[in-house]
């Protein structure tokens, strides 16, 4: 069973036991133990899941967090657990008094239904006070799901995960003063606003106050012409794609997808502060997606397949052998940048 499925049965489970669980020990051993066996890791090899791992803060010895994960034989991941019907908030200090004494540098902390992911940002070895990730198990869209796959055993790249972590923590950040701001502007966002050559006033508290429903009015109009746009496009692409497909099975051309014409960004994502982007180009054949440097056929960086049944990425290596790397995603394709680096170098 994928891994989306397993998670999605396994969030139709907790709806159905989550009011029978009143205790942290319950937690643990009907959700939070479950949930990181279809992570993939082994809940019941101590070597690799370590209940109460002992993290000797200070002067205080014997202190333990619940559990810690092994990974390359190096404590990667620190959890803390606590009850299903618990607040999290207040329970950060405690991951923050851990994560310093150990080499992790992801913490985790849940009640079973959501959880937190925290880093060092801010400052090396020294736990955020904010997390750079938050799942709520009962509240999840495919973006998450996908977010949670980068925490699987399979998939778990620590350099990767922290690449990413300052962009999803600030970007969760901007997307709640947004949404704030949106649905009820404050005076200073309000005042922000008039003071772009709206209103040319002094603006008085009477004033703020009457533009702020103009405000919001204007978000609300600005929001939907912005989906009725997208909807629009959506239509457009779809009428297109159907016109291709009519052409395909009349003169079988090549089809450039969407999906192989993101695969060429994220390439060129991961190189441009390698090598010029200009210098970075694409060509499509019957057989495979091909990126290449400079225009040209002999200087390939890499060949990507993407089919429904099969997806991976071939990059010629330094011995001219051509070596395939197997995806689930295109987004697997940032998990290749060091090989990407070495193929740019050896042609430019």
């Amino acid at each position: 069973m994928e891994f989306e499925e397993k998670l999605k049965s396994f969030v139709q489970r907790i709806e159905k036991i989550k009011d029978k669980i009143n205790t942290e020990e319950a937690t643990k051993t009907s959700i939070i133990m479950p949930f990181f066996q279809i992570m993939g890791y082994d809940i019941f090899n101590p070597n690799e899941f370590i209940p109460e791992y002992v993290a000797d803060v200070g002067i205080k010895k014997g202190e333990k967090v619940d559990y810690a994960i092994n990974i390359d034989n190096k404590i990667t991941i620190l959890i803390e657990a606590k009850p299903i019907n618990e607040q999290l908030q207040k329970y950060n200090s405690q991951l923050f008094r851990y994560f310093g004494t150990t080499d992790a540098k992801v913490a985790i902390l849940t009640n079973g239904i959501e959880y937190r992911f925290y880093t060092d940002l801010e400052q090396t070895n020294k736990m955020d006070e904010t997390p750079f990730l938050q799942i709520n198990l009962l509240e999840m869209d495919e973006s998450m799901i996908n977010e949670l796959k980068k925490f699987s055993k399979e998939n778990f790249d620590i350099n990767f995960i922290l690449n990413t972590a300052s962009d999803l923590k600030y970007l969760s950040s901007i997307e709640k003063v947004l949404k704030k701001e949106f649905n009820n502007p404050s005076d200073e966002f309000t005042k922000l606003i008039l003071n772009q050559g709206v209103y040319n006033g002094v603006k008085t508290q009477n004033v703020i106050d009457k533009y702020r429903d103009i405000l919001k009015k204007s978000i609300n109009t600005y929001i939907n012409e912005i989906i009725s746009d997208r909807l629009q496009n959506v239509i457009k692409n779809s009428e297109e794609e159907e016109m291709q497909l009519e052409i395909k099975k009349d003169n079988n051309p090549i089809i450039t997808t969407q999906e192989e014409i993101d695969s060429y960004y994220i390439v060129k994502s991961i190189l441009a502060e390698y090598i010029s982007t200009d210098r970075i180009n694409y060509k499509d054949t019957n057989s495979y997606f091909g990126i290449l440097l400079d225009n040209k056929v002999t200087k390939w960086i890499c060949r990507v397949f993407l089919k429904e049944s099969v997806k991976f990425v071939i990059i010629a290596q330094e011995d001219k052998t051509e070596k395939r790397y197997d995806i689930n995603s295109i987004e697997d394709i940032y998990k290749l940048k060091e090989e990407l680096i070495n193929r740019v170098n050896s042609i430019k």
